[in-house]
């Protein structure tokens, strides 16, 4: 219980002293709060990539499995800020638009649908990355539809070490 109290009356802490200070509005206080850093830089960046490549789905063919040829459209969506402290932040973000192919060996239609979210943060060798992606490729028929979903974290302290790793990672025919 005291090490939850801990963290917790730091926090306080630092709050009441912060609010004791900008309630002050003393040259001091300014002077303290004035930040010689400069703002953060960042910028966006967006994009439709020409998509064309073979999958493998198990569940078509009633379970046989069959190459499908897709194409389309990936629509990428990155944010860049590089941080007044020195570290660098990305948020992406990936959506399939109008992906769409036929099996290879059937003959069967197949629509893509889905997309990726992410976030990365470094600074020096403290770095941390966070993911969830969710596609699926839906096939004519009963049990020709793949489903993929990942969430993925990963986090290194500042001296390199893996200190977070969590990996959800599942493949689903219906």
């Amino acid at each position: 219980m005291k090490t939850r109290l801990r963290p917790l009356a730091l926090v306080v802490m630092f709050v009441l002293l912060v609010g004791g200070l900008w309630g002050t509005r003393s040259a001091e206080a300014a002077a303290v709060f004035k930040s010689p850093l400069p703002p953060a830089q960042s910028f966006t960046s967006s994009t439709k990539v020409p998509t064309d490549l073979d999958v493998y789905v198990p569940c078509a063919m009633q379970g046989a499995g069959e190459e499908v040829h897709l194409s389309g459209n990936m629509h990428l969506l990155y944010h860049f800020t590089a941080t007044p402290t020195g570290g660098y932040d990305v948020k992406s973000q990936v959506q399939l638009q109008g992906v769409s192919g036929y099996g290879l060996s059937s003959g069967v239609k197949y629509q893509a649908t889905g997309g990726s979210q992410g976030q990365f943060h470094i600074k020096g060798l403290a770095f941390s990355q966070s993911f969830v992606d969710s596609f699926k490729i839906i096939g004519q028929g009963p049990g020709n539809n793949l489903s993929v979903h990942e969430n993925l974290h990963v986090t290194v302290n500042a001296q390199g070490q893996l200190t977070a790793f969590a990996d959800h990672f599942s493949i689903t025919c219906k």
